[in-house]
């Protein structure tokens, strides 16, 4: 029994010997090392460090030096693989009591991947029966360069944004020289309050504006404390130097030469917000960043803004940077237009403060030669920030010159019959020989309609055939040859032209409208949408776009308003045959030519001009007899028809109705050409 007893105490004791061994294997002690490191914790890893490397390094030169490191390089990704001991290299090890593992480390950084190799020293310590393996640390696990040493330290590089264009290389939104605007406190004298009062009427700021910059933390009464940026075109810059404490360094910003003109286009560029922050998918936005706002500056941000560059470099004392890695910055990308900057000031000042729209193309190409909406605002004002009394000056204009009118969609008025035209002719219901018998200024449809009746500007002599109700711009044969189509009809023709589908421009424009929904299942509304009244609304680029059709025999060019983009592309493909589109060319030409038509005001250019007018009337309701009109003229240089103006100027009731605006599109294309 006391054998047997014997036998089992020795059995035991080599099981547990067996089981001691494997708890302290350097295999198994560095596999958990390493687990830890790859799950970020460094605390269970500071645990396993040698006693030499916890008296040199505390918990926080480790632990919180190891967390703040891998969060300010955005570590991911994180993978260390390493060759585990041979049996008779654990032997060799355990008998030793040291031993070495070469290793490798990769990972994912904010400036891309980083890999490097480095051992792994491992040591036994403790009492004999309590034995285990640790690691002599070193800064080098970290990263090899700072083994002896060193900081890490992030260096970015800001991109330049990328510009915009014009077709001829014209700069709408640039990187130009601009004022940065100082104040050295000390000098604002005796009466501060007026000083900083004079200073910010100068500059269109506020006083509190002036005074956040004035009271931040670091301010000395002797420093040069910047308090905003402006143009170095801006006006009154000789009263504002002349104050006295004001002074400007001239450093690099955003200035849109063209101002007001091409403003709701272009856009500007503003200081990144906190909700911008918020709403934004882009992780490196940071709040020192600026960004687009409107227009193509915000629609083209991440293009144009670029991607910034970081470096992630290794920094000692006398020694030369380390670089672990490198992600270049890359400059934002120029975005060239198609406009003419010149034609879109030019179009621009015509309206001279006056509120509407304009769109001009090249109709043989698409190309979008000018957007304009007036009025405008100065994006210049808006870069480095507006006074609240001039936003609200803008907010409170009954014109609305923050309001992008091109981008909107308005009546259209008589503009629209050369497209109702071109529907009846498609559909038979109008037949160019033919001529209807209209007489008076008013017609009514019939009883069923009750007191609705149409009115036309002028009386015929004889029979009204197409070209005579294009020339004089009759509403009761376009009325008559609509209802006679129906509206099934006329939907699907006006669907043909684009009518409720997006228009595919590389600018957000409205989508134009048939009614509110879609239909003109009333006779009464069907009557007044063949002449561009009841309910329906176009947006000026799309009103140009269908002209178009009648240059290119029957084909719909699609608008394009980038230079990569290609031209001369259809977007509606045989909306009339050749034949119908040379007659309605034709009438086009005889709006002005002839003693009775509606642009007779084109006959002013000496070259000749075609085209259509249309006054839009806005009545608040149908007993009203009058109300705002704006007036619209679409033309075309007859023979070169290399550029074609829709313009439609709000508020010509007391000013001739369309023809003003006749007189506007002729003196545009005389200075053109």
């Amino acid at each position: 029994m006391k054998k047997t007893i014997f036998l089992l105490t020795i059995l035991l004791s080599i099981l547990l010997a067996g089981c001691t061994d494997k708890e302290v294997s350097p295999n198994d002690r560095f596999e958990t090392y390493v687990s830890n490191w790859q799950d970020k914790d460094f605390t269970n890893m500071y645990d396993m460090l040698a006693k030499k490397a916890k008296s040199s390094y505390s918990t926080k030169q480790y632990v919180d030096r190891y967390k703040k490191i891998y969060k300010d390089i955005n570590v991911s990704d994180l993978k260390i693989t390493y060759d585990k001991l041979t049996e008779k290299e654990v032997e060799a090890a355990l008998e030793k009591g040291e031993t070495t593992y070469p290793f490798s480390v990769e990972m994912n950084t904010i400036a891309g991947s980083i890999t490097f190799d480095y051992e792994a020293k491992l040591v036994q310590q403790g009492e004999e029966d309590k034995k285990n393996w640790y690691v002599k640390w070193d800064p080098g696990y970290i990263f090899p360069a700072m083994k002896n040493g060193g900081e890490i330290d992030i260096v970015s590089e800001q991109p330049r944004r990328g510009e915009i264009l014009d077709r001829n290389r014209m700069p709408l939104a640039i990187n130009d020289t601009v004022y940065e605007i100082g104040i050295v406190p000390e000098k604002l004298g005796e009466s501060p309050e007026a000083k900083k009062k004079e200073i910010a009427d100068i500059l269109g700021m506020d006083v509190e504006s002036i005074d956040r910059k004035l009271d931040a933390d670091w301010v000395t009464p002797d420093v040069f404390v910047p308090i905003t940026k402006v143009p170095t075109s801006k006006e009154n810059l000789e009263e504002l130097w002349a104050t006295g404490p004001v002074a400007g360094k001239e450093v690099t910003g955003r200035v849109y030469p063209y101002g007001e003109a091409a403003a709701h286009l272009v856009g500007y560029t503003s200081k990144v917000s906190a909700e911008d922050l918020e709403k934004s998918e882009n992780d490196s936005l940071t709040a020192n960043d600026m960004i687009g706002k409107r227009g193509l500056e915000q629609l083209y941000d991440e293009r144009l803004r670029g991607k910034e560059g970081i470096k992630i470099v290794v920094t000692q004392k006398e020694q030369e940077e380390v670089v672990l890695a490198e992600k270049p910055v890359k400059d934002g990308e120029n975005i060239m237009l198609t406009l003419d900057a010149e034609l879109q000031k030019k179009i621009y000042q015509t309206y001279d403060g006056e509120s509407g729209t304009a769109a001009a193309i090249d109709p043989k190409t698409g190309e979008t030669l000018a957007l304009v909406s007036s009025p405008a605002f100065d994006p210049n004002d808006f870069v480095y920030g507006i006074s609240h009394a001039r936003l609200n000056e803008l907010q409170e204009n009954p014109k609305q010159p923050l309001i992008n009118k091109f981008a909107a969609t308005f009546v259209p008025g008589s503009v629209i019959k050369p497209i109702t035209a071109s529907i009846g002719l498609q559909s038979e219901v109008i037949d160019p020989e033919e001529g209807i018998e209209i007489n008076g200024l008013t017609w009514s449809p019939g009883k069923s309609f009750g007191n609705y009746k149409v009115r036309r500007v002028s009386e015929s002599n004889g029979p009204v055939d197409l070209e005579d109700a294009l020339i004089r711009s009759d509403n009761i044969y376009f009325a008559m040859k609509t209802l006679e189509m129906g509206s099934d009809t006329f939907v699907n023709g006006l669907q043909k032209f684009g009518f409720g589908e997006e228009i595919p421009f590389a600018y957000p424009i409205e989508t134009s409208t048939i009614s509110r929904d879609g239909k003109l299942n009333e006779k009464v509304l069907l009557a007044n949408s063949s002449y561009g009244q009841g309910q329906m609304q176009i947006s000026a680029l799309h009103l140009a776009s269908t002209y178009t059709t009648f240059l290119n025999t029957g084909n719909l060019i699609k608008p394009v308003l980038l230079m990569d983009d290609e031209k001369s592309q259809l977007w509606k493909e045989n909306l009339v045959t050749e034949k119908q589109a040379a007659l309605i060319r034709e009438s086009l030409r005889k709006v002005v030519t002839s003693p009775v038509g509606s642009a007779n005001g084109a006959q002013a250019a000496d070259f000749p001009i075609s085209g259509k007018t249309g006054t839009a009337e806005l009545k608040k309701s149908a007993d009203v007899e009058s109300g705002q009109e704006n007036g619209w003229f679409v033309a075309y240089p007859t023979e070169s028809q290399d550029i074609l103006i829709a313009m439609m100027i709000e508020h010509t009731e007391d000013k001739g109705g369309s023809h003003y605006a006749v007189e506007k599109v002729t003196d545009i294309l005389k200075d053109i050409k």
